[in-house]
């Protein structure tokens, strides 16, 4: 079974960590400690047949103990074996990092896996890359060592970070640098947050330049989400709080509990193939190698359905399914504000993934539908990578996550580009960066520079097509 070692930089990264736990917990059903094991949890859908899986994707499981034994826990019992979240907590301020020890889950994660340190980074993308990650490089990867060696199939690292802070930004973009260069054969998936703009963070707009740079060139593949989308979202499906069946109260990290939720589900949706059994599963490595057609090109967008709080007396008909299929195609459902289905767009990699009780049929069907309506170039028109898991997630009985590598996505480049491009301008706050040791003023024409070649990149790669392109063979003679 593929093993996932989560890091968390920064405040957004470790309110979303402090969400993402419980609910990964209760995806393997540990129940809460006064929860009696004899009785059924209220998670929907799955016979217990169906309900295959080990603990050690994301929980470190002492050598002593066989994983195959271990079924229905509940925190106690995991408290007793001694095992641990695989997970690195990183923050400046101690404010997030210190509620994990002080909750119910405190015991999940390893003190010596808590990296912290005051002040903060001020909101100064120089200060947590160049300072904070000068001083605390050797401390970090001490610990990523340990994790990685203790792990029998490593299968990635998943960052989880904020494009608009100092810390999550500066020093989630060190550690992604030094990790591509320490483990280069591991494969890094960013999970990251871009800022809409009216933040309280004036300077949100240098750091999500500068931190987007880094990503181009060092991740492996990137879940891009936007706050503006998740806003929208939130106010569409109205959302009554994050977790809602979770039996371990309300999420460690309680600020923008809505928001977290469908980052969470992202999440949780996106390394189900690797976590669970089902019909036509697949690994992390798959959605790189099916997705990114271009090195640079490694920016998916998400849309996920159901995305709010699942109506349980809903049945499962192929109608509601179709409905559920459709709206992970949406513009309403996208974790970033764009629509992926606009004919004045196009799209050169796209992937349907299905959890719980969609068939293969359901599948074909939709695949055969999706090509003929979405905006699809010539040489990615046969192309839809599918998947599907038989584990539902924990508040439906079904869902479906749609993964697109869309032109649109230049947009998201554009916007956090003209709000960079109106402080540059007047050199507004530039000197807090420039007064950092090892920033130099160049680095602000670089990134903007790289961002603006990246939305080039993606203009051109709808600009040619296969009819148009020479045959390479017929110039050669034998």
């Amino acid at each position: 079974m593929s093993e996932f070692l989560v890091i968390q930089v920064g405040q957004c990264g470790n309110q979303i960590g402090g969400t993402l736990w419980p609910s990964i917990l209760q995806e393997y059903r540990i129940l809460p400690s006064n929860h009696p094991k004899n009785i059924k949890t209220s998670i929907t859908g799955g016979s217990d047949k169906e309900m295959k899986f080990t603990f050690n994707s994301f929980l470190h499981i002492p050598t002593k103990i066989n994983p195959s034994s271990l079924q229905c826990l509940n925190l106690s019992e995991l408290q007793e074996n001694d095992i641990k979240a695989r997970v690195i907590c990183i923050d400046m301020e101690d404010s997030v990092v210190s509620r994990f020890s002080n909750s119910e889950l405190g015991f999940l994660f390893d003190k010596r896996g808590i990296v912290k340190n005051y002040p903060g980074s001020s909101n100064n993308w120089a200060e947590g890359y160049c300072t904070h990650g000068s001083t605390f490089k050797n401390k970090i990867f001490r610990i990523v060592t340990k994790y990685v060696e203790r792990c029998d199939s490593l299968h990635g690292i998943l960052l989880l970070y904020s494009m608009g802070g100092g810390t999550g930004s500066g020093l989630g973009s060190f550690i992604l640098e030094q990790l591509d260069e320490q483990l280069p054969n591991i494969e890094r998936f960013v999970c990251c947050v871009y800022p809409n703009g009216s933040e309280d963070v004036i300077t949100a707009p240098y750091n999500a330049m500068l931190a987007t740079q880094h990503l181009i060139r060092h991740a492996t593949c990137v879940f891009p989400v936007e706050n503006r989308a998740l806003q929208e979202v939130c106010d569409i499906k109205r959302l009554a709080g994050s977790n809602p069946t979770t039996g371990y109260g309300s999420s460690i990290a309680g600020t923008f509990q809505d928001m977290n939720s469908i980052v969470v589900k992202l999440l949780l949706h996106v390394t189900s193939g690797s976590r669970f059994s089902g019909q036509l599963n697949f690994d992390m490595n798959e959605i790189n190698t099916n997705m990114v057609p271009f090195p640079k090109m490694k920016f998916l967008s998400s849309g996920l359905s159901p995305i709010g709080i699942y109506d349980a007396n809903n049945l499962s008909s192929s109608s509601t399914r179709e409905k559920n299929f459709w709206s992970a195609c949406s513009k309403n459902n996208q974790l970033l504000q764009i629509d992926p289905m606009d004919d004045t767009n196009f799209l050169m990699a796209s992937m349907l993934f299905g959890r719980g009780e969609y068939t293969l049929t359901d599948i074909r069907n939709y695949v055969n539908k999706f090509q003929r309506k979405a905006p699809l170039l010539e040489w990615s028109k046969k192309c839809t990578k599918v998947g599907l898991c038989s584990v539902p997630p924990i508040d439906s009985k079904f869902s479906m996550m749609a993964l697109f590598n869309t032109s649109s996505t230049k947009e998201i480049f554009r916007h956090i580009s003209q709000q960079f491009e109106k402080l540059l301008r007047r050199k507004a706050h530039v000197h807090h960066y420039t007064k950092v040791p090892g920033f130099d003023f160049d680095c602000f024409y670089e990134c903007q520079n790289t961002i603006a070649d990246i939305v080039d990149v993606y203009e051109e790669a709808g600009t040619s097509s296969s009819n148009k392109e020479k045959r390479i063979l017929s110039n050669i003679n034998y």
